[in-house]
């Protein structure tokens, strides 16, 4: 019985992390990231405290087109509240979201996308 989880064609998911770099469909990315359905780019953020609406707007329009209802932030090593104007603007695109440390990010990022949800991940590196 093959139990590999299946994943839709272009899914990304994160095959592992660690300080200064995740490995995400097979490549090194040593800088925070934003993971969305078929797409791994880098997110010019160094901490939550630096995050804007702006920097979240590859996101915010998958969310806007329908294609991410779900956003997990990776607030680094330890969950973080995430900012007023980031939880405002997602919600106005039709995009809940979670702040947790990044690796729990990371996993429940997995989950999800081998659940098929429309989810998205903003990673902020170790």
């Amino acid at each position: 019985m093959d139990l590999t989880p299946k994943l839709a064609d272009g899914a990304k998911v994160v095959q592992g992390y660690a300080e200064g770099r995740f490995r995400i469909g097979g490549e090194i990315f040593p800088h925070s990231v934003l993971v969305m359905p078929g797409v791994v780019e880098a997110w010019q953020v160094a901490d939550l405290a630096t995050a804007s609406v702006e920097s979240l707007e590859p996101v915010l329009a998958a969310g806007r087109a329908g294609a991410v209802e779900v956003l997990i932030i990776g607030c680094g090593p330890r969950t973080q509240l995430v900012p007023r104007p980031l939880r405002e603007a997602l919600k106005a695109a039709g995009i809940g979201v979670e702040g947790m440390d990044t690796g729990a990010a990371a996993r429940t990022y997995n989950v999800m996308t081998m659940e098929d949800r429309k989810a998205a991940a903003a990673l902020i590196v170790l």
